[in-house]
């Protein structure tokens, strides 16, 4: 009886021969020889996986960014009593990208992103998971705005403006951090004082 492939299992790990590959050389140093030498399989398993190279680094892609997704998701649901700004500093700290153990993956998000810049099918991809991180930072500054409103007189924010201005700071960090520019408490220290600016204006009372 001829033995079953776990397909989508295969995909995953050359995506992770990808990621790793990416960290080491960049994206232009990705190619199916080394990828399949990598993820231990031949090179017709990683072509029967993906038809073009291209079709792999999208998909390599989405599945780092399933991996932050992922992450961001716990920190929203790991303590239902955190109040929405609380859970809004988690979050944003998870997409920055900032811990040690996630330097790796930031470079390599990074790679992706700058390949982004000529490749519009990679392009597309990042659009839809910054727009799924833009949604969860409009709902949770909607959530927090309005209590704190309602609770000092202040105004509400615009939701959508402050999670896009947010969501562009965090990413920003991840490159000034990778370069050497900001230590990674640096750039939490600047991620903090944005968000303890931004409730400061939010309980202010309207006039």
């Amino acid at each position: 009886m001829p033995r079953q492939v776990d397909h989508e299992g295969r995909r995953r790990l050359i995506a992770e021969a990808v990621c790793r590959l990416a960290d080491e050389r960049g994206l232009e140093g990705v190619t199916l020889r080394d990828v399949a030498a990598r993820a231990d399989v031949s090179m017709g398993a990683v072509q029967r996986c993906f038809r073009t190279k291209e079709e792999m680094l999208v998909f390599a892609l989405g599945h780092i960014g399933e991996r932050i997704g992922e992450r961001v998701r716990a920190r929203l649901v790991g303590s239902p009593a955190q109040s929405a700004a609380t859970a809004l500093g988690h979050a944003a700290t998870e997409v920055a990208l900032l811990r040690d153990e996630h330097r790796a993956e930031a470079r390599v998000w990074l790679a992706f992103v700058a390949q982004a810049a000529v490749s519009e099918v990679l392009a597309k991809t990042l659009r839809e998971n910054y727009a799924a991180l833009h949604d969860a930072f409009t709902r949770l500054i909607s959530e927090a705005s309005e209590a704190a409103a309602d609770a000092e007189g202040g105004l509400a924010l615009d939701p959508r403006l402050e999670a896009r201005t947010l969501l562009a700071l965090a990413d920003g960090l991840t490159a000034h951090v990778l370069i050497g520019h900001l230590t990674p408490q640096a750039a939490g220290e600047v991620l903090h004082a944005h968000l303890a600016r931004l409730w400061e204006r939010s309980a202010r009372p309207h006039r």
